[in-house]
């Protein structure tokens, strides 16, 4: 039985047959309550306290909160219950590290180190650093913010302009120790973004089920004219969120 005392009071009403939908109905009270009265953790309160407070069948419940499940606003643990999903991080794809973005939003970021090493780059990181036959570093890391899996970082750094970087401190930012110790901000990127599943590995790193849907950003970054940074992201869609500002392009006339 669902100890109802720990869930903030629902508001006792049923719902209504009319042009808007029982289950819509309910998400709407329920996007609310998480916005006012639940916290990012707090449980939902189970199917059946919510069938009976608003008069509504299990298959209505399911919906509504299939459909915030589906936003991100919500979110299933197997066995345990739903619960009020964290607040993504939002990327405006501008040049920020990860840590900075991280820092602007109040979120503490750390990294696990889950490879270093100098070793050969693959085809298509040779081809955008132009540095002939040489070893580059390599640096696979997970992006943590607050403890928690965010992102999975596969990263090369072109040993043509920087030399020994595992000598340094890289469970920081790298964008700051390229900057401060070589010299070599990174002024520009061209980045490109896809959808793809994780696979078993990847889901176990993340803490995510195997098949769910990722977001991969591939990053080609510059200093200047030197290209010193290529990087694979795959993030995790419940925690991160791209935001872009369009305008729509003057028209030539073709009068």
């Amino acid at each position: 039985m669902v100890n109802s005392a720990k869930f903030p009071a629902l508001p006792a009403r049923r719902l209504t047959d009319g042009p808007k939908p029982k289950h819509a109905q309910l998400r709407e009270i329920l996007e609310e309550i998480c916005t006012t009265d639940l916290q990012p953790g707090d449980m939902l309160p189970g199917e059946r306290v919510l069938e009976e407070t608003f008069g509504v069948s299990r298959i209505t419940v399911r919906r509504a909160i299939g459909d915030l499940v589906a936003s991100g606003r919500l979110k299933r643990a197997r066995g345990k219950g739903t619960f009020v999903a964290p607040a993504p991080l939002i990327s405006r794809l501008h040049l920020a590290s990860f840590s900075s973005e991280m820092s602007s939003q109040g979120i503490r970021a750390t990294s696990d180190i889950l490879l270093a090493e100098v070793t050969d780059a693959p085809a298509e990181v040779e081809a955008f650093f132009r540095a002939g036959e040489r070893a580059h570093t390599h640096l696979h890391r997970l992006r943590l913010g607050d403890g928690r899996p965010y992102a999975i970082d596969d990263s090369w750094y072109n040993n043509a302009h920087v030399v020994d970087l595992l000598d340094r401190d890289v469970h920081t930012s790298v964008y700051g120790i390229l900057d401060k110790e070589y010299g070599l901000p990174v002024t520009e990127a061209e980045q490109i973004a896809t959808a793809v599943n994780a696979d078993a590995t990847t889901a176990g790193i993340l803490d995510v089920e195997p098949g769910t849907a990722l977001l991969k950003i591939v990053r080609l970054s510059l200093s200047g004219d030197h290209p010193v940074e290529w990087c694979s992201s795959l993030y995790r869609t419940d925690r991160y969120t791209l935001k872009t500002h369009v305008e729509r392009a003057a028209e030539q006339s073709t009068d």
